[in-house]
């Protein structure tokens, strides 16, 4: 038994902030951010608009895109590190939505590589039987923990939400997966308080702290040797790989994935430009964006690849 992707969906909020607005807030430039970003505007959640909400409506997409409605899902799973509240869980939000009694639901933590993360967990549930079709859903409100003073960090992420349908098959779509993690890393990028600490922190509001430079130098390095960890164990050329679809954190680290694949950036699915970093959404989002302009076609083999806060990273070698 093995899972295929049969349907996929998105949903960005209203609200676009872009860099020049970035300019009257702090101090940087539009320049500034998209030369070492490539970022021009990122989506913002409304008031009223939770995880879930955003979450929900990406799901809704994915189903009516693989001909389904909601009785035809079995399982539920949302990669997120910003979720609504600490139970009940972001996955049991997104069912009760969705008019859906008695199924799996629920959520996983792994900051930008959360939607991976929940893959892999769904394609395992499809392969060992235990169920027939999953919802998988990378669903992010970061705005709701960003310093809109820090230059560093503000200018980088935004909101939004994508998903998948997996359905048992007899052949294989997932066709490799590997996920990864090194607590070590904590101190480089970090929400700064949470449920068990805040009291220490004197803070009920989170905010994301991100030392740049040492993390964009640990995620190069982890995602080179992670590319060739998929090559080697899979036996293929570098040539046979059709798309790379890359978490959406930073021009830079992209073109740094796009040159150990030795593939041109025609070939890379970018969309940090207008999305900018929406975490655990972005591969998601990424991937719906480019199979509904018609550049990924059935038969193309794509690697995703992410790599977050933890560290935390996976890559899924897939036949779409």
């Amino acid at each position: 038994m093995y899972s295929r992707i049969i349907g996929t969906g998105k949903y960005l909020p209203e609200k676009i902030l872009t860099n020049f607005d970035l300019e009257k807030m702090v101090d940087t430039t539009d320049e500034w951010i998209r030369t070492r970003t490539g970022i021009e505007h990122r989506h913002i959640a409304a008031d009223n608009e939770a995880t879930s909400d955003l979450a929900y409506k990406a799901g809704l997409a994915a189903i009516e895109d693989a001909g389904l409605t909601a009785a035809d899902i079995d399982f539920v799973l949302v990669g997120t590190t910003t979720p609504d509240l600490i139970f009940p869980n972001v996955g049991c939000l997104v069912q009760e939505k969705l008019g859906i009694r008695g199924t799996p639901a629920f959520s996983l933590e792994a900051a930008c590589s959360g939607f991976l993360y929940a893959l892999v967990v769904a394609d395992q549930f499809i392969r060992t039987g235990q169920v027939r079709r999953a919802l998988v859903i990378g669903a992010e409100t970061m705005s709701r923990i960003m310093d809109w003073t820090d230059r560093e960090t503000c200018v980088l992420f935004g909101d939004g939400a994508g998903a998948v349908i997996l359905e048992a098959a007899e052949e294989p779509g997932i066709i490799y997966s590997t996920l990864g993690a090194d607590g070590r890393y904590r101190e480089l990028l970090y929400a700064s308080s949470g449920v068990s600490t805040r009291h220490r922190e004197n803070s009920d509001i989170p905010a994301l702290r991100m030392k740049g430079n040492e993390v964009f130098k640990v995620a190069v390095r982890t995602l080179e040797s992670l590319v060739d960890d998929v090559i080697a164990k899979n036996n293929i050329e570098k040539g046979q790989i059709d798309w790379l679809i890359p978490h959406q954190a930073n021009i830079r680290i992209i073109n740094a994935m796009a040159k150990r694949l030795e593939m041109p950036m025609e070939r890379v699915v970018l969309t940090v430009k207008t999305h900018g970093n929406t975490s655990a959404a972005s591969v998601p989002m990424a991937l719906d964006t480019a199979i509904r302009d018609g550049r990924i076609k059935r038969g193309d083999m794509l690697l995703l690849e992410a790599f977050g806060g933890g560290f935390t990273w996976g890559a899924c070698l897939i036949r779409y």
